[in-house]
């Protein structure tokens, strides 16, 4: 059998409910979610991925915007003026410092109080 020690430090009920989790994986139960963070974080994260994976594979910021957007297509100048454009730009910036170590903090991430 497995085992888990677990420090009483103030950080234990996210241990806690880390273990739980995990415990509910390994013998096929239904996963609570990770109250950590908000829907909305979460769905930044997986934007920044997304923006970082199109990059990767040779995406233009204009078509990744197009995908994790799904805007229509635009023509230079409404690229040129338009927020998704700015947005990309910050999903990218974020995504590049969280694979150089950032995600660090993410695994540190405490809840607030």
């Amino acid at each position: 059998p497995l085992a888990a020690i677990i420090p009483l430090d103030r950080a234990g009920f996210d241990r806690l409910e880390a273990l739980t989790r995990l415990l509910a994986s390994l013998h096929g139960r239904s996963i609570p979610p990770d109250t950590r963070l908000t829907a909305q974080q979460r769905l930044r994260l997986r934007r920044m991925l997304q923006c970082f994976d199109g990059y990767r594979d040779g995406a233009t910021q204009r078509e990744i915007a197009q995908i994790v957007f799904r805007l229509a297509r635009q023509d230079r100048q409404q690229w040129q003026d338009a927020s998704a454009r700015h947005a990309i730009k910050a999903l990218l910036r974020d995504a590049r410092a969280m694979i150089a170590g950032g995600y660090r903090a993410l695994l540190r991430h405490r809840r607030q109080g």
